[in-house]
């Protein structure tokens, strides 16, 4: 299973500087709010998005 998060979700949520790790992306990178993040089935259990 994939789950695909926003990054406008993922602040949202609290869990953006945990997504910004896992996808190598730095402060200075310029993202987008629509921006979406696939994520494994493991990861999405990682950040608690999935039981």
């Amino acid at each position: 299973m994939k789950v695909i998060i926003t990054q406008e979700e993922a602040v949202e949520k609290g869990i953006w500087l945990d997504v910004m790790k896992m996808f190598g992306v730095d402060d200075e990178d310029e993202v987008w709010p629509s921006e979406e993040y696939i994520l494994t089935e493991e990861q999405a259990r990682r950040l608690k998005l999935i039981p």
